[in-house]
């Protein structure tokens, strides 16, 4: 790049990179710009245009500028990479933020150590891919690393991943947090048959097809269950093909919550993760969570939850034992559901969240805003 890459002098201002614009990457970024321009701060954010994240933060009036990215590194990076080191100059930040690993790979490249950076995976590339192509994707989690002031994971089990594949990081753990407010507990469900719901995106990383493989001995356990897939993405059509009548598809939503109230039991059967919100979203409204044991279910369960609640990853014979027993037992999925909902009120609090990554903030870069309060535990 000929023109210089600097913050300007005093400001308060973090870039957000990101890619992708939807899912739980768009909602972590939208919980902490919010955070962000309460406390004070300047938070602008660089993301694919026509994006829910794009709508949702200009109708909250943040800033936003068009990043045209795609999910996969391709011929299009060299472009990609000059494009978002065009908006940091417009933009001047104290600091970069970037999110996923195609934003961290084009945040990096564009700033290469000029301004304080962090990367935040949001778990890791090479988890998603096999082969030749992890190797690569591990050789420059590596590499990239020295453009990162930070490396911030959302658990610490995503945090031993990296150190794992000898990514040498100046590590911070920040646990997500969700809208405790947002996602208030209704009471139980009231539904005439045993309801279980998944929110995710239709693709290989959420498992879904692993949960239809162990649907039909659910239904052998609990013949009246039904099951509900929230969400769109790549796999859409063949989940649907493989799908019997007792198997909604509500399509992607703007609101997740009514979603996790009409739940008997939600259900994300990963094949990766970092830390997923959909289960701390679902225990928010007080629902008990049937997780597979990726990075971050651990640390995002209750004492006590992992006997009943976490099962191996790609394993629908263990995923149809525990949706079973909660379907079938409703003097348990209660109980479990009113834990669930203390646990994530005490810990797990998007205030608590932004509160830890404004003080990653004004230690790498002296960015400050107001004072914060820690949230009450209720």
């Amino acid at each position: 790049m000929s023109a210089p890459i600097e913050a300007g002098p005093g400001s308060a201002t973090v870039l957000h990179a990101v890619q992708p614009g939807d899912g739980g990457v768009a909602r972590v970024v939208a919980d902490l710009v919010r955070a962000q321009r309460s406390a004070g701060l300047r938070p602008v954010v660089a993301c694919p245009p026509g994006t829910a994240l794009a709508a949702e933060l200009r109708a909250g009036g943040a800033e936003v500028h068009d990043w045209r990215a795609g999910r996969d590194p391709g011929p299009a990076l060299v472009r990609e990479t000059r494009d978002l080191a065009r908006v940091v100059r417009a933009v001047r930040p104290a600091l970069v933020h970037a999110h996923s690993a195609k934003a961290g790979l084009c945040a990096r490249l564009a700033v290469r150590g000029r301004i304080p950076t962090v990367y935040q995976p949001h778990a890791w590339s090479f988890e998603a891919v096999t082969g030749t192509t992890a190797a690569l994707a591990r050789r420059w989690e590596r590499f990239g690393a020295r453009w990162a002031d930070r490396v911030l994971c959302v658990s610490e089990a995503e945090r031993r991943t990296g150190e794992a594949a000898g990514v040498p990081a100046a590590w911070s753990v920040v646990h997500n947090g969700v809208d405790t407010a947002r996602f208030a507990t209704g009471g139980p469900a009231g539904n005439p048959a045993p309801t279980a719901v998944c929110v995710g995106r239709l693709c290989r990383q959420k498992g879904q097809d692993v949960l239809l493989a162990a649907w039909s001995a659910v239904l052998a356990e609990v013949p009246a269950a039904r099951l509900v897939l929230v969400g769109d993405g790549p796999d859409g059509e063949r989940l649907r093909a493989a799908a019997g009548p007792s198997v909604r598809f509500a399509g992607a939503v703007g609101d997740t919550a009514p979603w996790y109230r009409a739940a008997d039991v939600v259900v994300l059967p990963s094949r990766w993760e970092g830390m997923a919100l959909a289960p701390l979203e679902a225990m928010a409204a007080g629902r008990p969570v049937v997780v597979t044991d990726v990075a971050g279910a651990r640390e995002s369960l209750p004492p006590g939850h992992e006997a009943t609640c976490l099962v191996p990853s790609e394993d629908p014979a263990a995923l149809a034992a525990a949706l079973g027993r909660l379907l079938g037992r409703p003097e348990l999925r209660h109980r479990l559901g009113r834990e669930a909902h203390g646990h994530v009120l005490s810990r797990f609090d998007v205030r608590r969240t932004g509160a830890a990554v404004a003080e990653i903030y004004r230690e790498l870069a002296g960015v400050r805003g107001t004072e914060h309060r820690e949230p009450i535990a209720q």
